[in-house]
């Protein structure tokens, strides 16, 4: 049994539970919703509250039967999002998804979803999240990578968000380490597999994510940090 696919099945017994599920879940949410409208999402637009909406329906609905909650919360979420695009499109002169189709069960290996965007990538209204957005991406680029590619690297298992967490708060309370990472842009992997014992594998493949956390959350993007508020919490313990 996964650690996340029992957490769900007790957090529907538990208020407490459910509320962190959420909470620690956001950004996997906005990841999702990213990727079905080809745009970023915020907590300002609707597709959120879809969104959102359909993983209480994912943790609500689940069991075991249906396998990895992560690929079935997946699922419900862009055929949420895919039925209020298609509503959306009849209302508005520009079609923002021409078709779709889901195939086989729910899980994700036998799951076909495809989507056709014929319009080109859409961006948020909200001006201060666009700029933070632009500002992060240019910073990050000074990593070599872009703030887009957090949709593809962001960690879904429990224990991994964990240890990334872990790694993300102990850079930022630690001036030389964080510096260090600022000046060389890279992470010091070999000193945080030292002194926090976290599997080399789990710094190599989340580097990205890890580092972009530390750029966010120490800079001046306040709406983008809003989504690693678990984060956040840690800080202030």
């Amino acid at each position: 049994m996964r650690e996340i696919d029992e957490s769900v099945i007790k957090a529907q017994k538990d208020k407490a539970l459910y509320e962190k599920l959420i909470i620690e879940n956001e950004f996997f949410i906005i990841r999702t919703t990213s990727k079905t409208t080809n745009k970023y999402i915020n907590k300002s637009d609707d597709e959120w509250s879809i969104a959102l909406n359909a993983f209480s329906e994912a943790v609500n609905s689940y069991n075991m039967d249906k396998g990895s909650f992560y690929s079935f919360a997946e699922l419900v979420i862009k055929r949420r999002i895919i039925d209020y695009l298609r509503k959306e499109s009849k209302r508005s002169n520009e079609i923002l998804v021409d078709s779709y189709e889901f195939q086989g069960n729910n899980e994700e290996e036998n799951t076909t979803i495809k989507k056709e965007v014929i319009t080109k990538m859409s961006h948020t209204h909200n001006d201060d999240i666009k700029l933070e957005i632009e500002g992060a991406t240019e910073q990050l680029k000074t990593y070599g990578f872009s703030f887009y590619d957090l949709i593809e690297v962001s960690p879904k298992a429990e224990k991994t968000k964990v240890a990334c967490k872990k790694v993300v708060v102990y850079i930022l309370k630690n001036e030389v380490l964080y510096n260090e990472l600022i000046k060389n842009k890279k992470l010091p992997i070999k000193i945080i597999e030292k002194n926090l014992k976290v599997p080399r594998k789990i710094l190599e493949r989340h580097r990205k994510y890890i580092i972009a956390a530390v750029v966010i959350i120490s800079g001046d993007y306040p709406n983008l940090a809003e989504y690693m508020s678990f984060i956040r919490e840690e800080m202030r313990r």
